[in-house]
């Protein structure tokens, strides 16, 4: 709760979430308010950087579409294609370090992504295809 009031005190943009996921800080703004937060040549991000200490934070932009959504969320990794196969998203990297990336180490960055979009959207795996 109190990122959430900080977050807005500094950037004054509307968030619709702030999540803790293995000790990063993610914010999710509403549509068209991802400009605002970053501020002008990011001075949000660098005030934001300065209080959170050695806290480590995401800022990304919600999209009422599930696969644009998933595009911010992976920002700014290269995303060469996303398809939905029902209840399951495939996305293809264009190259093996976007790919890297886009998995983590141990498939985190994968699952904890997972994580974001369940509760926004119903989905039951996030893969990355060749």
């Amino acid at each position: 709760m109190q990122f959430m009031l900080m977050f807005e005190n500094i950037t004054r943009a509307k968030l619709k979430d702030c999540l803790l996921i293995d000790e990063m800080i993610v914010f999710i703004v509403e549509p068209a308010q991802i400009g605002k937060a970053i501020g002008k040549k990011g001075a949000n991000v660098q005030r934001l950087k300065s209080l959170l200490k050695d806290k480590e934070f995401k800022i990304t932009e919600f999209h009422p579409n599930l696969l644009q959504f998933i595009k911010n969320l992976f920002y700014p990794v290269k995303i060469n294609k996303i398809e939905q196969k029902e209840d399951i998203i495939e996305i293809t990297a264009p190259d093996m370090k976007s790919r890297g990336l886009l998995i983590g180490r141990g498939a985190k960055n994968l699952r904890n992504n997972e994580e974001i979009v369940n509760r926004y959207f119903k989905i039951k795996e996030i893969k990355v295809v060749k």
